[in-house]
């Protein structure tokens, strides 16, 4: 890939834009608007302050051109993201933001519509125990390991307690030093700070902050876009409606029809696969390993992971591959066989659809 941009901050294709914008579908003067730049897109984010510790963003543009993002990421906060159109059309994610180095490719043409709900300050800690108290129990240790690691690269005291370790995190003290050590977007990311095992571990986590959008959420949504008020009223109604919307998406995480064994089945196979990239074993003989049979592991991985068993390892093996073309100097050959493919093409074909552009410009863009 040609990168037609490449960007060491988070937002360097946004420029200042004005509450008068005809895009916005409804504006107040406390409200900050950022446009795409003309060069790279159209469209806008607007940030919505609520409370000092919540935010609301909408965020609507699409861009023109690729761009390249290598940048330490903004600030500390929570952000619980509903998308409606783009890459995740359809999804919910909730995504914790560290001081670390954030690498992506923005593909063009691609229109993304989302709504967006930041925690920060005071409720950033609360939040981020709520949704990790959520967490099935094999998530929840997955999630704990990667909270360690973060403290330990950030420079923390002896491990604590959930809260102890998100308090220290978060301080305005840590944010402080942090700034003066992670000043540069060639900091570590979350691919190197992770060892190997855990890294393989967290792939499973990665799903569970994903979650459809359910007809519930999508109504809030709409009355988010839609609201009538002004001023106060308004700020009061979009803080009602924020927080009514990520309870919604809490929530969502403990829904599901499976019980407690068929639960562990689907976690034992998952980790099968993700531990036998190369060599998996066949759709039989993955559910004989782990007790049940191949329809109830089928509506299983479907229910957990939104995908089946052979989508869930082919996503396994390209974020593998990711880490790898990001971490190490293997080859695309030596990339490819490490993660399962016996083909370079087949590999690279599967990495493009996933990531969106070729393995070889991935890599090359990853190691500027």
């Amino acid at each position: 890939m040609a990168a037609t941009h490449r960007s060491n901050r988070p937002r360097a294709w946004l420029l200042p834009g004005s509450i008068s914008n005809p895009q916005l579908l409804h504006a107040d003067d406390a409200d900050r608007v950022l446009v795409c730049s003309p060069a790279l897109g159209q469209g806008y984010l607007q940030e919505i302050p609520l409370r000092d510790d919540l935010m609301l963003v909408i965020v609507d543009n699409t861009f023109k051109q690729d761009m390249v993002i290598d940048a330490v990421g903004e600030g500390d906060r929570i952000e619980v993201e509903f998308h409606l159109a783009g890459p995740h059309a359809g999804y919910s994610l909730c995504v914790p933001c560290f001081r670390l180095r954030q690498f992506g490719v923005k593909l063009a043409p691609r229109h993304i519509f989302k709504v967006e709900v930041f925690f920060k300050g005071s409720a950033l800690v609360s939040y981020a125990q709520y949704f990790m108290e959520r967490l099935l129990p094999q998530a929840h240790q997955v999630a704990e390991g990667i909270l360690q690691s973060i403290y330990r690269h950030l420079k923390g005291g002896p491990i604590a307690t959930t809260a102890g370790m998100l308090h220290q995190i978060f301080a305005p003290a840590a944010a402080e030093r942090r700034s003066t050590t992670l000043a540069t977007a060639h900091d570590l990311s979350i691919e190197q700070i992770l060892p190997d095992a855990l890294f393989n571990d967290s792939i499973a986590l990665n799903y569970a902050t994903r979650r459809p959008i359910t007809p519930a959420m999508r109504q809030v949504v709409e009355q988010i876009l839609s609201c009538p008020y002004h001023g106060m009223a308004r700020r009061t109604y979009l803080t009602r409606k924020a927080l009514q919307l990520v309870d919604l998406r809490l929530n969502a995480i403990l829904q599901t029809p499976l019980n407690e064994w068929d639960i562990n089945c689907i976690y034992q196979a998952a980790a099968l696969l993700r531990s036998q990239l190369t060599t998996p074993p066949s759709l039989e003989s993955l559910a004989r390993q782990v007790g049940t049979n191949r329809l109830k592991l089928t509506q299983g991985f479907h229910e957990l992971y939104g995908t089946t068993p052979f989508g869930y390892l082919r996503d396994c093996r390209l974020t593998q591959a990711r880490r790898l073309l990001m971490t190490s100097e293997l080859s695309i050959n030596e990339v490819a066989a490490t993660v399962g493919y016996t083909s370079r093409s087949r590999f690279a074909t599967a990495f493009r659809q996933r990531i969106g552009v070729n393995p070889k410009a991935f890599q090359l863009e990853a190691t500027v």
